[in-house]
């Protein structure tokens, strides 16, 4: 008989999954983080088994501002959904405008409880850029300005995740001449505590994954560079293991270099000044990434990229 509290083998049965499956997802985290695939995947089965007994479940607060929602597509579709299914029996999704069920006044309702309930235990997940200008006034949720909802979630958060250019930087609403005064969580509220910034546009759905994993197995963030970015995830540039690197370079779309998977930087690829593991870990259920697909890296995990690496293209007239 299954037990009053289903045990992790029992959670993935729920699930349709086996056990080699989430074995092989957990190596998958390990690998987007670089860490020793073996007793990396040991640890996280571990870790989850542990929280499952103990039902703790830590909430996750989802809030979005200025934003096209891409990174809440692009986490939903970064691995196996089943998957994603067992990281929300381990992580208690209390509140996400684009994917709960409550509107309006229920699901402010939901946010505030679990503000209140659970101070300085939940994840706060940032998505979207935070507008100063005229008060705060730009953006509005629930007659609040995005600003005042970011100031309060984010001071009783466990650990903040900013979840693409958007909540990093300002990205596209933070474009000059930004008309909005955008920008992202470290300039919105300073002094945040266990800031994680995930740039991208959008960000890397796994690496996000891979990030929240993490922080269940181990409680803490995991090592960050300067910019308070995982080291592991934004450590090396893209140009340096990219696949089309040591072929000749494509002088126009579709030309016969083009088609032999040619280097693509006289095009305007971004990738020898873009630091990313988008060459280890594709999108959309790691199947591809722009370069892996012919097109050319425009550099979104730059600070302030629209600015600064644009224009994303050069030269490259079609080759009839």
């Amino acid at each position: 008989m299954p037990s009053e509290t289903p045990n992790l083998d029992e959670r993935l049965e729920r699930h349709g999954i086996s056990r080699r499956r989430f074995l092989a997802f957990c190596g998958a985290m390990a690998g987007a983080l670089a860490l020793p695939r073996a007793t990396y995947a040991s640890a996280v089965s571990a870790a989850f088994e542990t929280r499952l007994a103990a039902r703790q479940r830590p909430p996750l607060v989802w809030i979005e501002f200025q934003d096209c929602t891409g990174d809440t597509e692009s986490f939903l579709r970064s691995n196996d959904p089943a998957i994603v299914d067992v990281l929300f029996d381990v992580i208690s999704l209390n509140y996400h405008e684009t994917l709960m069920v409550p509107a309006g006044a229920d699901a402010t309702r939901s946010l505030e409880d679990t503000l209140a309930q659970y101070p300085g235990q939940y994840i706060c997940v940032v998505e979207g850029a935070i507008p100063m200008g005229a008060g705060g006034a730009y953006c509005l949720i629930g007659g609040r300005s995005a600003l005042s909802i970011a100031q309060e979630v984010i001071a009783g958060a466990a650990v903040t995740i900013a979840a693409g250019a958007c909540s990093v930087d300002g990205g596209l609403p933070g474009a000059l001449p930004n008309p909005t005064g955008a920008v992202g969580v470290a300039q919105a509220v300073p002094g945040v505590r266990n800031l994680i910034n995930l740039p991208g546009c959008p960000v890397n759905g796994v690496n996000l994954m891979a990030v929240l994993v993490y922080y269940l197995t181990n409680g803490s963030p995991p090592p960050l560079d300067s910019q308070r970015r995982p080291q592991s995830l934004y450590g090396r540039r893209i140009h340096q293991h990219c696949p089309r690197r040591e072929n000749d370079e494509v002088r126009f779309y579709g030309d016969i270099n083009h088609r032999n998977g040619g280097c693509l930087e006289e095009l305007g690829c971004k990738g020898p000044i873009t630091y990313a593991n988008c060459y280890r870990k594709n999108w959309n259920g790691d199947t591809s990434w722009p370069i892996g697909a012919g097109a050319l890296c425009i550099g979104c995990t730059n600070a302030h990229f629209w600015d600064t690496m644009t224009p994303f293209f050069a030269g490259g007239e079609v080759d009839d």
